[in-house]
């Protein structure tokens, strides 16, 4: 079987890192065993790069650092200009990749990270076939859930909409869509916005994974077999991250005995602990700020259930490492966690209005903790589901046999022609 030349675009990518660093380096990882990889990402990242393959090396695999002009570099310190440095990164990807491509040849390019739809890919306008993606960003809260977010709130959901809608308008965004042979799209609502920017191919297809490692850690801890249960978030402690509802139908639910765990630090920290004074729930709600993984892991060990209402999340990787450690994820039936959870997996709950949603949480939660079979059932079906289709090796071995489709694909029009 030919093996194939791959030109992997990888803005964010580390070893030992989760989000989107994650995404990068273990998307390349696995792709390395069968085929030849260059990979394009930041100089930033050569120190950790280098350290992972003198330890483990992998001989196909072949890193490029490039960066844009010096200036660039000095404004975006500390990352306060880091969507204007990923913009022209691009650039300075593109010119290097079109001199390896005079070289090599390459029979796919695929952009991986980072994971956002509203800026161009130059790589799209070399004659390559060209998977843009996983993308997202796509997500916006509600406007009918505007209405509880502080004015900081209201502010950051204007701005974050505006350079997404510019984003949309850039000539070489849109012609990125166009050009792609296959995009994918985190989330439906992401998938639309391709859709009106002009990319016909598209498929929905969760960025986010776990090592194999992670799961056969996760899927180690214990069930619980306590009288009440016990409820968790783990999240930063923002506005769009929907804890003020959560909150709410805890409050509403009113299950005897039960307790609500938050992990997480934000700006919002203040509000929601007033708020959970004034439902006259504080004594059992229990704030245990920012913590370490391994901490926080702990602290999902303790409990039962994860209440994940963000209201635009593109991954949700918290409900992986829940439905892996056994506690089915009560979440907002939009954005990348409604992906990935199903009706046997956890409980997705319509996001029409503040109030429909807090009664469908407070229900769910009601309904977890009257059924102990449920909650059983649920988690026995979320750890299989991660484990068939959120490890790292299966996203890879998937990722393979694409590219070898999408090459077939590209000869066979090749002969046609």
């Amino acid at each position: 079987m030919k093996r194939l030349k791959v030109l992997i675009s990888a803005y964010a990518c580390r070893p030992g890192e989760g989000s989107e660093p994650g995404v990068g380096w273990n998307i390349v990882k696995e792709l390395a065993a069968d085929r030849d990889l260059w990979v394009l990402t930041r100089a930033d990242n050569q120190m950790a790069i280098a350290s992972e393959l003198a330890r483990n090396p992998l001989p196909r695999l072949n890193f490029i650092y490039c960066e844009p002009i010096g200036l660039i570099q000095k404004l975006n310190g500390n990352g306060r200009l880091v969507h204007l440095h990923y913009y022209t990164w691009q650039i300075a990807a593109y010119l290097v990749a079109r001199n390896l491509h005079r070289d090599l040849q390459f029979d796919i390019i695929h952009h991986v990270t980072y994971v956002r739809y509203s800026t161009p890919s130059f790589l799209s306008l070399l004659p390559v076939p060209f998977i843009w993606g996983t993308v997202g960003g796509g997500e916006s809260a509600p406007m009918a859930f505007w209405a509880d977010f502080s004015w900081r709130g209201k502010v950051y959901e204007s701005i974050r909409l505006l350079a997404h809608r510019l984003g949309e308008l850039d000539p070489f965004t849109r012609q990125t869509a166009r050009r792609s042979v296959l995009v994918r799209a985190t989330t439906t609502q992401t998938a639309e916005r391709l859709r009106l920017m002009g990319a016909k191919q598209i498929e929905i297809f969760s960025e986010s994974g776990l090592s194999e490692t992670e799961i056969a850690d996760l899927a180690r801890l214990p069930l619980r077999d306590a009288d009440r249960i016990r409820f968790i978030s783990m999240a930063r402690l923002l506005h769009w991250k929907g804890l003020h509802l959560s909150l709410r139908a805890f409050a509403r639910a009113n299950i005897p005995d039960s307790e609500y765990w938050i992990v997480g630090e934000g700006s919002e920290r203040q509000r929601l602990q007033a708020l959970a004074q004034s439902l006259g729930i504080a004594s059992r709600v229990k704030f245990w700020g920012r913590l370490p993984r391994h901490d926080t892991l702990a602290k999902l060990a303790e409990s039962d259930v994860l209440v994940h209402p963000s209201l635009h999340d593109s991954g949700g990787w918290v409900c992986l490492e829940a439905m892996a450690a056994g506690r089915p994820p009560i979440c907002l039936d939009m954005g990348g966690p409604a992906t990935q959870v199903t009706e046997a997996t956890g409980l997705k709950i319509a996001a029409n209005t503040p109030a429909a949603a807090v009664a469908g949480i407070a229900a769910a939660m009601t309904q977890l903790a009257g059924n102990p079979e449920l909650l059983k059932t649920m988690s026995q079906s979320g750890r299989q589901r991660v484990a068939e289709l959120y490890s790292w090796k299966i996203k890879g071995e998937l990722l393979g046999q694409l590219y070898t489709k999408l090459d077939l694909s590209a000869r066979l029009d090749c002969q046609d022609r």
